[in-house]
């Protein structure tokens, strides 16, 4: 993009430039580097593969060089605790933190930039002699894209009882391996897996700063918000069936093509999503035998679908659902649909998003912060589905793309989240 190159790092490309080398500066340098594809510039950062085993590993040196004690729990979280001198060691905790792996190619900052900004704010508040009267924890939730097993959220759907344990084992990525096979090869216990109520319970209250996936601080004109709720979202999973045949001596009329029925299934869900101001997209298909000339016998598709409310997702998707239905039965083809995933409509704890807000104004001398919704998924979501106060803090993004090499938010900004998440810290820790 225009103006891009002065505004990265010299080092790697599409990091933070070098104006300010303090700990988030340094922390940054070290782990943007990790997974990046030097063709595309995108991040391919998925669960207990190469990239995010080593992103794991720069985790727990930052944990430890800290002094901090570091665990992986039994669904592939990793937590980094701090126990300050006079803290009761048996009270809930204030936890921070974000993700670590990436969907195929994307940006630097989804998941990472909270992640590191939770160390750099712990450094920061440390080093203005501030001591917690409780622990305060940072994690980095496992598999939270769900780029490779398909569930997003998935260490956090899991810690909570929100997904199966045995349906996450038998999960099968795009390389035919298993989340358990993975697991396993990583040095993880699959046999593990399931719902951690005691961990859950040791959680006071959960902070999780984002880079915005959107505009609205940048129509607000400012560099930091707050989060009010998060819309109501699925993954769901269309298969079409026809039969496979030649693509020259077939003639349309006799054809019975998967691929057709596709097509006017994304078509109506363009148009539906465009109509209710919803988001509907199929980002990934799988078409078999995928010959260029041969007719298809199967297509697999996967909508994420999005809405203001549940009523309004229950209506897209059934509208996409009707289309799929419509273009099956004019292709001579058969569908089948399976949710894989849902989260409802969110809205984060009033009274813990006042306070955040509050403390950031403050530390802004008096400022008014900007309190949004946001359509994407996140971790804060999965724990407040389950009763965890939680809150999130979003930088701001210049141009709104996400999940995207393009992905960006300026240094200054990312350093006024960085102090903003401090402040919050400093604030909710005693």
């Amino acid at each position: 993009m225009a103006g891009r190159s002065d505004r990265v790092g010299p080092a790697t490309g599409h990091g933070i430039e070098d104006h300010r080398m303090d700990p988030f500066d340094a922390l940054w340098r070290e782990l943007e580097p990790i997974g990046r594809d030097a063709t595309t510039g995108g991040y391919r950062r998925y669960a207990f593969d190469t990239a995010e085993l080593d992103c794991r590993e720069w985790f727990v040196a930052t944990a430890r060089a800290r002094g901090l004690e570091v665990e992986t729990d039994r669904n592939s979280n990793l937590w980094a605790w701090w126990v300050p001198a006079g803290a009761d060691p048996s009270a809930a905790a204030l936890v921070l933190g974000s993700h670590l792996d990436s969907v195929p190619d994307g940006g630097a900052f989804d998941g990472p930039l909270g992640v590191v900004s939770a160390f750099a704010a712990l450094d920061a508040v440390r080093a203005a002699g501030v001591t917690p009267d409780r622990p305060v924890a940072l994690v980095a939730f496992a598999d939270e894209e769900g780029a490779r097993f398909g569930i997003a959220c998935a260490g956090s759907r899991l810690m909570t009882g929100q997904l199966d344990p045995d349906r996450a084992r038998a999960l099968v990525g795009r390389d035919g391996v298993t989340m358990a096979e993975a697991m396993s090869r990583a040095g993880l216990d699959p046999a593990a897996l399931g719902p951690d109520p005691e961990r859950v319970a040791r959680i006071d209250r959960f902070v999780e700063l984002h880079i915005e996936q959107g505009r609205g601080l940048v129509e607000r004109g400012a560099a930091v918000g707050v989060a009010e709720s998060i819309w109501p979202h699925g993954r769901y999973r269309f298969t079409f069936r026809g039969v496979a045949d030649h693509a020259g001596t077939t003639r349309m009329r006799d054809r019975h093509d998967p691929m057709v029925a596709y097509a006017r299934t994304a078509l109506a869900a363009h148009a539906a999503a465009r109509e209710s101001d919803g988001r509907a997209t199929f980002g990934r298909i799988e078409v078999e035998p995928n010959a260029t000339n041969a007719v298809p016998s199967t297509v697999r598709a996967w909508l994420d679908a999005r809405a203001a409310d549940q009523a309004a997702l229950d209506a897209l998707v059934g509208r996409v659902s009707a289309g799929a239905d419509e273009g099956a039965g004019t292709s001579g083809t058969e569908v089948e649909l399976v949710t894989e995933s849902t989260t409802p409509l969110l809205t984060f704890d009033v009274e813990l998003r006042d306070r955040v807000a509050a403390a950031l104004g403050r530390q802004r001398g008096g400022d008014t912060v900007p309190v949004l919704p946001t359509a994407a998924g996140h971790d804060a979501g999965i724990l407040t589905s389950v009763g965890v106060p939680a809150a999130m803090l979003f930088v701001r993004n210049p141009t709104g793309i996400s999940h995207s090499p393009d992905e960006f938010a300026e240094p200054a900004d990312c350093h006024a989240g960085v102090d903003a998440l401090a402040a919050v810290l400093e604030d909710l820790a005693r």
